[in-house]
C-alpha cells in the first residue's frame, strides 16, 4: 500500500468543492479516503459550529459519490477538525488516501492506520478510563497500519468527545458522576486523557502513571507524538496513526519533533531536516512544493512566561489564550515553511514539553 496526501483549501467552513473537483477529475478515489484532518475558521471553542458544518458537508459529498450513507462513512473515516485560523493561518483540510502500491526503496514511507472506540460513557470523559480507551484505539490503529513497533509511529492524531450540559445531566440522572461540569475544562481534560492514552500505547509511560489525579496536574507525564483535539460533535474517540514503514510504498514520509516552547523555531527546522529539507531561514520554493502537510500542537505556557519573559495570554479577557497561541505559533511555523496552510491546534496539555508542543511534517522524499 501507499499513502497519498492532498491538501485542499476552502472558501468557507462548508466548502468541499476542491475535493469534489478532485474526485470528479479522477485524482482521488473517494472509496479509498481513510481520514481527513483540517482547520476551520471558527473560534475553536465548545460552541464552534464550523467543525460540524464541515463534517456534515464532507460526508454528504462522500455519501453521494460513494453510494453509502453519511452515517456509515462517518463511522469509519475520522474527520479531525481544529477551529481557529488566526493570523496568517489558512482554512484548509488534508485528505489521506490509502492506495495500492509497491514497497519503496531505499527508505520507509508514510503509513496510516485509523480506529474508532465505542461511544465514550459521559462518566469516563476526561478520566483515566478515557485514557485507557484511547490507548486501545491507538493500538488498533497501529495494527490497521501494519506498524508493529511503537518506534515506527511518528504522530498520533486523536479527536475525543467532551462533556456538554445535556451530557452532564444525563450522567447525573442515572446516578453517575462526571469529571467536571465546565464544558471548557472538559475539553482540556479530554485532551489530557487522550495524551495519556497515546503515551501509554506507545510505551512513553506505564500503567501506574494513568490516574485521574494526574490529568492536568502532573505535567511531567507527556507524549511527544500525540496531538489531541476535542469537541462536542462526536461521541467516540477517533484515532489516526501516522508512521514510517518499509512495507509501505509511495514518495511520502513523516517526521515529528517536540517544540520546547512557543519560540522554538529550531524544532521546526529539525523536523524539516529529518526529511532532507533545509530552512535558511525559510524553505525554498522547490522544497516547499515537497511539503504535503504540516501539523502543529501548541500551548500558552501556564507558568506565565516564555524564556523568562512574562506573557499575557492567560490574563487577556478579550481574546482567549488558545487564539493567542494559535496565531503566534502559526505565524512562526508558517514563516519557516512559507505557507499558511498549517494545522495548528491549541491545547497541548501533556502533548510535547510543558509550555511547548510538537510539529510534524509530511513531505515527498526525492
Amino acid at each position: 500500500m501507499q499513502t497519498a496526501v492532498y491538501r485542499l483549501g476552502m472558501a468557507h467552513p462548508g466548502d468541499v468543492s476542491a475535493l469534489a473537483a478532485a474526485i470528479d477529475a479522477g485524482r482521488i478515489d473517494p472509496a479509498r479516503i481513510v481520514a481527513v484532518i483540517g482547520k476551520t475558521e471558527g473560534n475553536g471553542g465548545v460552541n464552534d459550529f464550523t467543525r460540524g458544518y464541515f463534517t456534515q458537508s464532507l460526508f454528504a459529498l462522500l455519501a453521494e459519490r460513494i453510494g453509502a450513507s453519511a452515517a456509515a462513512l462517518a463511522a469509519r473515516i475520522p474527520c479531525v477538525l481544529s477551529g481557529g485560523t488566526e493570523g496568517v493561518l489558512s482554512p484548509h483540510y488534508v485528505v489521506f488516501v490509502r492506495e495500492p502500491g509497491a514497497a519503496s526503496a531505499p527508505g520507509p514511507r508514510l503509513a496510516i492506520g485509523v480506529a474508532f472506540s465505542g461511544p465514550t460513557p459521559y462518566e469516563d470523559i476526561g478520566r483515566a478510563a478515557h485514557a485507557h480507551a484511547v490507548a486501545a484505539c491507538v493500538r488498533a490503529a497501529m495494527q490497521d497500519a501494519g506498524l508493529e513497533r511503537a518506534a515506527d509511529v511518528a504522530f498520533v492524531q486523536v479527536k475525543a468527545p467532551v462533556l456538554t450540559g445535556p451530557r452532564v445531566q444525563a450522567a447525573l440522572a442515572r446516578g453517575g458522576t462526571v469529571a467536571t461540569t465546565d464544558a471548557n475544562r472538559s475539553m482540556a481534560l479530554a485532551r489530557a486523557a487522550g495524551a495519556f492514552g497515546v503515551a501509554l500505547a506507545l510505551g512513553e509511560i506505564d500503567e501506574t502513571a494513568v490516574r485521574d489525579d494526574a490529568l492536568l496536574r502532573d505535567f511531567a507525564v507527556r507524549s511527544d507524538r500525540a496531538s489531541i483535539s476535542s469537541g462536542v460533535e462526536i461521541v467516540a474517540n477517533e484515532v489516526v496513526v501516522l508512521g514510517n514503514s518499509a512495507a509501505w510504498g509511495g514518495a511520502l514520509a513523516i517526521a515529528c519533533r517536540p517544540m520546547q516552547d512557543a519560540l522554538d523555531i529550531g524544532g521546526v527546522v529539525a523536523a524539516l531536516a529529518d526529511l532532507g529539507i533545509a530552512a535558511a531561514p525559510q524553505v525554498a520554493a522547490p522544497d516547499r512544493d515537497r511539503v504535503a502537510a504540516v501539523l502543529v500542537k501548541c500551548e500558552p505556557d501556564r507558568r506565565g512566561a516564555i524564556r523568562g519573559n512574562r506573557h499575557t495570554m492567560l490574563d487577556d479577557t478579550d481574546i482567549n489564550a488558545q487564539r493567542h497561541i494559535r496565531g503566534a505559533v502559526g505565524g512562526l511555523v508558517a514563516g519557516v515553511i512559507g505557507d499558511g496552510r498549517i494545522f495548528v491546534s491549541g491545547g497541548a496539555e501533556h502533548q510535547g514539553p510543558d509550555g511547548g508542543g510538537l510539529v510534524a511534517v509530511i513531505a515527498r522524499q526525492d
